[in-house]
């Protein structure tokens, strides 16, 4: 009789679970809209995308791009920038290899048409545009360099913010290279950093968002998420829209928080209580947003949109990707993991086109071949492939111009800058153009 009364308990409790219409996770993200376009099927099925869709469908933006995108962006959208070249020279700035490298994702400062980067002993590196060294600056003690700190840094044309994977956090002037404060948090840092007005912002390794004081250093606030034994290495991101911050954490939890005061407004998990325990394999692109929608996707399988001002899902595809998506238009373009790129309707998540881009390769040599990352020039995507090469795409159809061998091992995504494209490596910044 004890049996059959336990069993019945657990039926009873499972029965009482809200997978209802009540349930804004399990409801929000059940369907996604379809529509037609054209005389084609326009909504590919939700599967894993391994077969191309609409690819005969050209892809044309009217709005002219823009300069320069990774200057203070607080949307990490980097759109379509004025960009043609024939890449090319190539030219390195190179270092001491840094360990851990692409665990991190370390990413370029850029100031005015100078470089900012690092060296794996954590001097900070300054160099002008004919890779010439304008000033070179390490405020690590012998200790803390034989732990090869990972940095990470933001600029806002006048000081330069760095944080690190050993807990150190400063503030350097962006000209000189002059320390002007150091200081110690209780945790280590992997995420963006945004800097808005007097304050800078960050997430350390407790999943805990920390907002600073960027004359002093002092910490202003702080909002704890929910927190994960297992720690990712994925860097975490955020963005800035009006006067809100909107992060994730290792979990895949989004928060909505206000700047002033640090009140969270809301909070949306995107990956279901079972599985949270597996979050260490979790990987998310970095957020993008216009001004009333979030977008990411990860490696599960998942690309969402969601709405910043009432916390809910608009849409939800499958998509496996963790590379930063692009959203120009009405369009948003990624690339899966498989070396699909995609082009998404942004407003109803319909997926309007797929080109397979790595269908020059063989079948085994594909499978170990992953991207990294694109940027969108005027005419031609530029995307970094892990064995050192950087396919240079047309927007317009989909199909790859060119090939450039930069390297033999991975290569980071693409940046953009005035006239000139940079990749990043372990042990040098790569300048095409």
């Amino acid at each position: 009789m004890s049996k059959i009364f336990y069993l019945l308990s657990i039926l009873l409790i499972v029965s009482g679970c809200s997978f209802n219409q009540n349930s804004k996770f399990w409801t929000k993200t059940e369907k996604i809209k379809k529509e037609k376009f054209s005389s084609e099927k326009l909504f590919f099925e939700e599967e894993e995308i391994d077969k191309e869709l609409n690819k005969s469908i050209k892809i044309n933006f009217n709005k002219k791009p823009i300069k320069n995108s990774f200057l203070n962006n607080h949307k990490n959208n980097y759109g379509r920038i004025n960009f043609v070249s024939d890449l090319t020279k190539i030219s390195k700035y190179k270092f001491s290899k840094i360990d851990d490298f692409y665990r991190y994702e370390p990413t370029i400062s850029f100031h005015k048409t100078n470089v900012i980067f690092f060296d794996n002993k954590g001097s900070i590196l300054k160099f002008n545009n004919q890779s010439k060294l304008i000033w070179k600056k390490n405020y690590y003690s012998k200790f803390e360099k034989k732990q090869k700190p990972i940095l990470q840094f933001a600029n806002n044309d006048k000081f330069l913010v760095v944080a690190d994977n050993i807990s150190k956090f400063y503030v350097i002037d962006i000209e000189t290279g002059k320390l002007i404060w150091s200081k110690i948090n209780s945790s280590p840092f992997n995420s963006q950093i945004k800097i808005h007005n007097d304050k800078f912002y960050i997430i350390d390794s407790t999943n805990t968002l920390r907002c600073f004081s960027l004359s002093t250093g002092n910490e202003i606030w702080n909002i704890k998420t929910q927190n994960n034994l297992i720690k990712s290495q994925k860097k975490l991101s955020m963005v800035i829209v009006n006067d809100k911050i909107y992060f994730n954490n290792s979990i895949g939890d989004i928060s909505a928080v206000s700047l002033d005061k640090g009140e969270l407004l809301w909070q949306l998990p995107t990956q279901s209580s079972l599985v949270i325990e597996s979050a260490f394999g979790l990987e998310t692109s970095e957020i993008i947003a216009d001004n009333d929608t979030i977008f990411f996707s990860n490696n599960k399988n998942q690309f969402f949109s969601i709405d910043i001002n009432s916390g809910s899902f608009n849409w939800e595809n499958k998509i496996n990707s963790s590379l930063t998506p692009t959203l120009v238009e009405n369009y948003i373009v990624t690339v899966s993991l498989e070396g699909f790129l995609i082009i998404i309707e942004k407003n109803s998540g319909n997926i309007i086109r797929i080109t397979d881009i790595l269908s020059h390769l063989k079948a085994k040599k594909r499978k170990k071949i992953k991207p990294s990352g694109f940027i969108l020039g005027s005419n031609e995507m530029y995307l970094s492939l892990d064995n050192g090469r950087l396919l240079v795409i047309n927007i317009s159809s989909g199909k790859t111009i060119s090939t450039l061998k930069i390297d033999n091992e991975k290569i980071s995504r693409p940046y953009i800058l005035d006239k000139n494209l940079f990749v990043i490596k372990d042990n040098a910044v790569i300048k095409i153009n």
